[in-house]
């Protein structure tokens, strides 16, 4: 196989695997887009929460909570454990970290350009 056929393909799957790095990275930020979601960050920082609380809490409706929890879930800021037929719900300390390393660079880069 010849080199610069080697190089290209390196290049096209280092571009996909870019791609989809900053989709995921974009996909967690837009989770923290929204006020709904960000009130039901706040709530969680103190304890796990069963969903029945939180609709409680939110005064909103079972499948918009659903919804925003799927969006956290997916963005690694909350971890889901179902028990029994209630979903109770957790901050995951990790997908905030992940964010806070995603900010630090973009600031240390324009820092440093």
């Amino acid at each position: 196989m010849p080199l610069v056929f080697w190089f290209s393909n390196l290049r096209k799957d280092l571009g996909a695997y870019m791609k989809i790095k900053y989709e995921n990275e974009a996909a967690m930020f837009k989770a923290l887009s929204d006020p709904n979601r960000l009130l039901i960050l706040e709530t969680l920082q103190n304890e796990e929460r069963c969903a029945c609380r939180l609709l409680e809490d939110l005064e909103i409706s079972q499948s918009t909570l659903s919804h925003h929890m799927k969006i956290l879930c997916e963005a690694g800021f909350v971890d889901a454990n179902r028990q029994g037929k209630w979903m109770h719900y957790s901050l995951n300390q990790e997908g905030f970290s992940k964010a806070k390393c995603i900010l630090e660079l973009l600031e240390n880069h324009f820092i440093l350009t």
